[in-house]
């Protein structure tokens, strides 16, 4: 990347007064206008060029500077300073690591001296490739960005060595605080009490940062204006408290805090949670404005239990749930309770081993019963061996429970069906009910879908010989038991492994 050479000094008076001497070789006349004179771009106010300088990528930017004496000046007032290998043209470059960090670190440093820092609103340092960085470099750098005026603060670092410690101290306060946006990764990070520098903090990101529970909350005791919290892999942290103080936040993530043993939140407006990691106490304090929720603890079993009997009943208003299970050893069971307002639900059992053969798919409707205007369902099973008894060759007849209505049900997706039993129950009880089905996809492969229940196009996921002859087998049980109940209203898709990649050998 081209760095600007230092501002060099104007010998006949500024700029925009040399642009203004009469006669300027810039000026042109226009005979078919009698002799009126056309504005050139040189004669364009110099907030003008700034405005412009400063919405073009860094690279850009700086070979701007570098042949222009206009954007020369205007550079050392850049007001967005993304430091990356991939911004300092360094992503292309196979290196060792330590010649990386060598090239990385001059580039910063020439920017960074070659600015006045003076009017930067966004600085990102990307410094993950740079294993060997010496943070006396990092120190006299944040010195020279973090000024008054700084909106969005964003320092990634390489997790594992010896933490730097964030300066909080460098942060402006008082009249001067105007910091938004703190984004933190691989650093400790130790805010005090007493320190007014977070009262316009909207967003706070945290991740692999060093922080215990009463430092977080003695931040968030003084950032009224936070409105998004995520905490991720913060091994220090034993408890969130969230205060009741924080009107404003809405959006709460927290995961893999490997010490976290409680979430305690009383902020009245959080309209969106989402967890991943080990099961932990979690307190919304009568939270009524949660309303899209997801949990994924897929190395835990019985979270399908746990959010029917305890995480449901305390979000009564929730309108899109999904959660992600382990494997589930306990029946998820009927209760009373109503949750008038859940439309989507997504759950998935993830398992490195056989889902248990004792638990009951059927029992699923467990969660249809209590979601009246639920219309999308989205049931994931990936498991490299299915265990549960299989209804071909079973002779029993197929279960029928008592008669539920599921009218407002438009689409349901079952992803890795198998020729389970229960899984045929569930899918008749079903499709026996919801009136309003349109859409009934069985899928059974092993395809891997994202929140929407949308496949990935074009991937083919591995199978071994044993989840093929499975396949089979629930293409059987499709044909046998639920394509010849299929209303003609409803759209029927059956996705099957592709034939090219997964032939068996007879």
């Amino acid at each position: 990347m081209l760095v600007p050479p230092p501002l060099m000094e104007e010998t006949n008076g500024s700029i925009s007064s040399a642009r203004k001497r009469k006669g300027s070789p810039c000026q042109q006349y226009d005979g078919s206008q009698g002799g009126q004179v056309i504005p050139s771009i040189d004669d364009l106010p110099e907030d003008i060029f700034r405005h412009i300088h400063a919405l073009m990528p860094l690279r850009d930017a700086a070979r701007a500077a570098c042949v222009s004496q206009i954007f020369r000046k205007s550079w050392r007032c850049h007001p967005n300073l993304t430091l990356s290998k991939e911004s300092l043209g360094l992503n292309g470059t196979v290196v060792r690591n330590d010649e990386m960090t060598r090239d990385l670190v001059s580039k910063v440093d020439n920017i960074l001296k070659s600015h006045s820092g003076v009017g930067i609103k966004k600085l990102e340092f990307q410094l993950m490739c740079c294993k060997k960085v010496d943070y006396c470099y990092l120190s006299n750098w944040l010195h020279i960005g973090v000024t008054a005026g700084i909106e969005e603060l964003i320092l990634w670092l390489p997790y594992g060595k010896v933490a730097y410690n964030f300066p909080c101290s460098l942060l402006p306060s008082g009249s001067e605080n105007s910091i938004k946006y703190l984004q933190l990764a691989g650093c400790a990070f130790r805010p005090t009490a007493g320190l007014d520098c977070w009262r316009r903090l909207t967003k706070l990101w945290l991740i692999d940062v060093l922080v215990t529970g009463d430092e977080l909350e003695s931040l968030l005791s003084n950032s009224f204006t936070l409105e998004w919290l995520v905490l991720l892999r913060c091994s220090e942290i034993v408890c969130v408290k969230i205060p009741c103080q924080l009107q404003r936040l809405s959006f709460l993530r927290v995961g893999q805090c490997r010490e976290l043993q409680e979430i305690e939140s009383n902020a009245p407006n959080i309209s969106t949670f989402r967890f991943f990691g080990n099961l932990v106490k979690i307190s919304f304090g009568g939270t009524l404005q949660l309303r899209d929720i997801q949990m994924d603890c897929s190395r835990q079993s019985n979270i399908f239990y746990y959010a029917r009997t305890k995480l449901m009943p305390s979000v009564p208003n929730v309108e899109n749930l999904s959660i992600c299970s382990y494997n589930e050893t306990i029946n998820t069971p009927t209760l009373p309770g109503k949750f008038l307002h859940l439309k989507y639900l997504h759950i998935s059992l993830i398992g490195d081993e056989a889902i248990s053969p004792a638990y009951d798919y059927l029992s699923l409707v467990s969660f249809l019963v209590a979601c009246p205007c639920l219309e999308t369902f989205i049931f994931e099973v990936h498991q490299p061996d299915m265990k549960h008894d299989s209804i071909i060759g079973h002779r029993s007849h197929l279960r029928q429970l008592p008669e539920h209505r599921y009218d407002n049900l438009k689409s349901v997706m079952i992803a890795g069906f198998c020729s389970a039993k229960s899984l045929v129950e569930l899918t008749c009880q079903i499709v026996e009910n919801a009136s309003s089905l349109a859409c009934l996809t069985l899928d059974t492969t092993q395809g891997c879908y994202n929140s929407d229940g949308v496949g990935k196009p074009g991937i083919c996921v591995p199978m071994g010989r044993d989840s093929l002859e499975e396949a089979q087998r629930a293409l059987l049980a499709i044909r046998t038991h639920i394509e010849g109940m299929i209303p003609s209203t409803v759209k029927l898709n059956v996705s099957e492994p592709c034939s090219w990649c997964h032939a068996i050998e007879h």
